[in-house]
């Protein structure tokens, strides 16, 4: 598989080209951040109808990255749907392709800010994930290490042939990884945001999204 590989707590990890991150020694695939059903959730609250494909999209890249790696072991970083009732009107047809995923592999819910993880589904529901050197929750903890993390949504800010160009990335350092969002309807927190920079050392690196992944200092505007 293509992607961006690197050490993290004595582990080598990759990052996929979709921004899902592979520990190949335990054949452990780790996306963050889908947020399964926006559409239907604005829909519902604000009136706003969107394309209501981006679930499908979604699922498409997940089940791409899913059959290329043969993972075993799944976890979901939190915020996998918009919201709780999302992963209730989740539509008959997409909920047979997630449980198809699921079926004959482990699969983790982390308990996300948006949703507690979608309890109907099965798989296992859980705060945070600990699996020694590597710690798995939603938001980063300050002094944490070995922390694996996502709910920012990161993007980094690059110059290409003159113009300004935004794209959703992976951060990391010796301390922790932040993942970024997987699901396609999801913005993005700059990485210069003081919130971003406060949580990553000076020499922290922005591993940007793209089919092949291009390793570039954190911005810090």
């Amino acid at each position: 598989m293509n992607g961006y590989d690197f050490i993290f707590a004595g582990t080598r990890l990759r990052m996929l080209p979709s921004g899902a991150l592979w520990w190949a020694e335990t054949r452990t695939l780790c996306v963050s951040d889908l947020h399964l059903g926006k559409s239907e959730r604005i829909a519902r609250r604000d009136g706003t109808h969107l394309p209501p494909y981006e679930t499908r999209d979604t699922l498409a890249r997940l089940s791409l990255d899913i059959e290329l790696s043969e993972a075993a072991t799944v976890i979901c970083l939190g915020d996998s749907f918009d919201d709780l009732e999302a992963s209730e009107n989740l539509d008959e047809a997409d909920t047979l392709w997630l449980t198809g995923l699921m079926a004959g592999r482990r699969w983790v819910w982390i308990e996300g800010n948006h949703d507690p993880g979608p309890v109907g589904l099965g798989g296992t529901h859980l705060a945070e994930l600990h699996a020694p050197p590597l710690s798995f929750r939603h938001i980063a903890r300050a002094g944490a290490a070995g922390e694996i993390s996502g709910h920012y949504h990161p993007k980094a800010q690059v110059r290409l042939r003159g113009r300004g160009l935004s794209r959703p990335c992976l951060l990391h350092d010796s301390d922790r990884v932040i993942l970024p969002a997987y699901g396609t309807y999801t913005g993005g927190l700059r990485s210069d945001d003081a919130a971003l920079v406060r949580l990553m050392r000076p020499e922290a690196v922005a591993v940007l999204v793209g089919n092949v992944p291009r390793a570039i200092p954190m911005p810090r505007g």
